[in-house]
């Protein structure tokens, strides 16, 4: 160990999020550098947005992310309806709530299935398991589509969301839609059954690292997805209103990404985030399976992400199916179905506001900030996504695991590095082929 040398430059290929690098050094055994360093392309969504009404913001943060797609909309209609002093009703504010939940379903299982599944199958991506694991290949693709399928039956179509507007949907699900869907998510059940035999068998690195876990929380019984305050495991608790002395952004001089921290040097979002906050709140199905897999809060080691990942998808499929079942018993007024042009004839009013969204996206907390003027445009505009909340928390566990993996072979170490990043789900995209690694000096 003494004289062992190590020397590692990571690239991974541009994503809509922009591109990173791991950066690691070490000579005759001392680390003199360990980095995870992200160069973001200017996407310019902010600038974008400024003079366009606030009624079309949610079309355009929509692009932002082709997997978050109905977070991003929901984030800014969110603020738009906060700047606007707007209160959605309780039926849109469930079927928003419905919709979370097949987006994070969506999520999760490609996550699951795409990135961590060939680690612990010992294969190098997706692709050859097409013929080693068949099944598991048909299996996530038949989620997949089921996924699809219940978005675009509740909002037009997942990637970039058409009916989901500031004041409610253009378009209401129909009876025939609501059974619909009820029969995909009761037919998904069998699917996640062996999704859960199957993840309950990965065996997952053992580390763990002291952090700060931040989540959206709340007094009520339900597990928080769109509506609450922010909290911590430090004891933190604030209103969305309040997100700035959350994330506190700041420039590190070898990243152009922002770091953001709250009560210690970095903090960490998504799904193990939510569990270690929210656990009590979950469904009795998903319980079961965090008691099965081990899982329990406060749990501080990072690769164990994929596994609440695991525990929110049956939260979500069973808590989906209740939603449903409640407004097929009581039936949707379509009254509440906002009209296309209601904006300028007053239905919807406009104002000057200043409105703060946030939800729970499958990759954690984030939030859009709107400020308007007197007619609904847009002034300023500010979105802070998960995934850039967790570069720093990555760094600092890439600093803590390094010292312990040195005695690994390259390979090893390698993919150490590699699950590390993944376990963080930063992007379908990008992660699976996210470390090109070269060893030097070696």
């Amino acid at each position: 160990m003494a004289n062992k040398n190590v020397s590692i430059k990571s690239e991974y290929v541009t994503r809509v999020e922009g591109h990173g690098d791991i950066v690691v050094n070490v000579k005759e055994g001392r680390i003199e550098k360990c980095e995870f360093n992200v160069v973001e392309a200017p996407r310019f969504f902010e600038g974008m947005l400024r003079g366009r009404s606030v009624f079309e913001a949610q079309h355009i943060t929509s692009r932002i992310c082709g997997i978050c797609s109905c977070g991003h909309s929901l984030a800014s209609i969110q603020a738009a309806e906060d700047a606007l002093g707007i209160v959605p009703t309780e039926q849109t504010v469930k079927l928003r709530k419905l919709l979370m939940h097949f987006e994070t379903l969506d999520s999760h299982i490609l996550h699951i299935y795409l990135l961590v599944a060939p680690d612990m199958l010992g294969v190098k991506s997706f692709v050859p398991l097409v013929t080693t694991h068949n099944k598991v290949v048909r299996r996530a693709l038949r989620m997949k589509k089921d996924c699809n399928d219940l978005c675009e039956i509740l909002v037009g179509r997942h990637v970039h969301p058409i009916s989901c507007v500031a004041g409610g949907f253009t378009k209401l699900p129909s009876e025939h839609d609501i059974d619909r869907m009820l029969n995909i998510l009761r037919g998904m059940r069998a699917d996640m059954a062996v999704t859960v035999d199957l993840a309950a068998g990965f065996k997952f690195p053992e580390f763990e690292r002291d952090t700060e876990y931040v989540a959206m929380v709340s007094d009520g019984p339900e597990y928080p997805f769109l509506e609450g305050d922010i909290g911590s495991t430090d004891g933190v608790r604030m209103t969305k209103k309040e997100y700035r002395k959350i994330t506190n952004e700041f420039v590190d001089p070898r990243s152009s990404a922002k770091f953001t921290k709250l009560s210690r040097e970095s903090y960490a979002v998504g799904a193990l985030a939510r569990f270690n906050l929210n656990a009590s709140k979950l469904h009795p199905d998903a319980k079961a399976v965090a008691e099965r897999i081990g899982l329990k809060p406060v749990c501080r080691n990072p690769y164990l992400n994929t596994a609440a990942q695991l525990v929110e998808c049956v939260h979500c499929l069973e808590d989906a199916i209740a939603i449903l079942s409640d407004l097929k018993k009581r039936g949707l007024n379509y009254d509440e179905q906002v009209l296309v042009g209601a904006n300028e004839q007053g239905k919807i009013p406009v104002r000057a506001g200043d409105g703060v969204g946030a939800v729970e996206v499958p990759r954690g907390t984030l939030f859009h900030n709107y400020q308007t003027d007197a007619k609904g445009a847009i002034v300023n505009a500010n979105c802070i996504i998960p995934t850039n909340q967790n570069v720093n928390n990555i760094q600092q566990d890439m600093k803590k695991l390094l010292p312990e993996i040195l005695h690994k072979t390259e390979e090893e170490i390698t993919l150490a590095l590699e699950m590390l990043v993944r376990a963080y789900d930063p992007c379908i995209s990008c992660s699976t082929h996210m470390l090109n690694v070269t060893y030097v000096n070696r």
